[in-house]
């Protein structure tokens, strides 16, 4: 088996058509599979899914699930059902705008044995109102390393082929964040060197129902924090002062996130956690985190003098 297509979903009944659609349309010359980690949704996810299994039982292979797993360990499970040499990954609400994307990622990994993945550029689409752009890296090269990746979230998780058989279990760790987009393309890009294709064959749908667009804005700063520091400790500190840099950014946004709610407590408190992680913070103007700092400083001051020494209110004697 040459690719194995992982694919993991829950409650895409909306989505889950066009996603096995664009795998079906791949042109190649090679055998493949599509493993479908099913989490129980509670829509028609499953049923969809069954019908597609039984027009192409050779092709798709549904996993699923009695009970509600999580992402996480429905990745992993599908992971470890791939039997290809390389792993290519859609999410049920995703989907593929090239018949060639397979072949060409898999032409790619052929010639360049010393890269561990493959990725390309992507089109972001806004499912509500139609709208789209394309996403690549911040600068574009054949190749790029860990470090670049370390500094930078730039894979599409719908764009991403990996090498199979370099990761065996998952660590600990990596069951606590919710970025197992990052932290696995991290995992494999440990292992070699991270192949691009500046071109478009894949789309990232944006939609109301997706994990991110679920959460907050802290919620997903405070999660991008956690994996921050996570793999700053898996990689033994080897970016350190990348990854402060990224740490600090979050910090920072959070301050003025905070502020935006009137909780002047928790903006100070992030704003100096931002300042002193990484006080000459390159992405943010030096003069503005001390300003923002400062201020915030003396709104809490301000907030504080005001509510433990303003003068009591004294009544009137009649």
């Amino acid at each position: 088996m040459k690719v194995s297509v992982l694919m993991i979903t829950y409650n895409h009944e909306k989505f889950i058509g066009e996603a096995l659609d664009s795998v079906l349309m791949q042109c190649m010359d090679f055998d493949y599979e599509i493993v479908v980690g099913e989490d129980c949704s509670t829509d028609r996810t499953r049923e969809i899914i069954a019908e597609y299994e039984k027009k192409h039982p050779q092709k798709i292979r549904l996993l699923p699930s009695s009970q509600n797993l999580g992402m996480l360990r429905n990745y992993v499970r599908t992971f470890k059902a791939c039997k290809g040499e390389y792993i290519a990954v859609l999410d049920g609400d995703d989907y593929w705008n090239s018949p060639y994307k397979l072949k060409k990622q898999v032409d790619f990994l052929d010639a360049h044995l010393e890269c561990s993945v493959c990725f390309h550029k992507v089109k972001i689409l806004y499912d509500e109102s139609g709208k789209t752009f394309d996403m690549g890296p911040p600068y574009e090269k054949i190749k790029y390393s860990l470090e670049d990746l370390v500094a930078s979230n730039f894979i599409a998780n719908c764009s991403v082929m990996y090498r199979a058989g370099l990761i065996t279990s998952f660590p600990d760790w990596w069951y606590s964040v919710e970025m197992t987009d990052w932290t696995t393309h991290i995992l494999h890009a440990e292992c070699g060197d991270v192949g691009y294709i500046n071109e478009v064959m894949s789309v990232y749908r944006v939609h109301p129902r997706g994990v991110w667009s679920m959460r907050s804005g802290m919620n997903n700063l405070q999660e991008d924090i956690k994996a921050y520091e996570l793999i700053n400790t898996h990689l033994n500190y080897m970016f350190d002062k990348k990854l402060k840099i990224l740490i600090s950014n979050c910090y920072y946004k959070l301050a003025l996130l905070f502020h935006e709610n009137n909780n002047i407590n928790q903006a100070r408190n992030f704003a100096t956690k931002s300042f002193f992680i990484c006080p000459f913070n390159r992405k943010i103007s030096r003069s503005i985190q001390i300003k923002t700092l400062l201020k915030f400083n003396m709104l809490w001051l301000c907030e504080y003098l005001r509510s433990n020494f303003a003068a009591p209110v004294r009544s009137k004697k009649s």
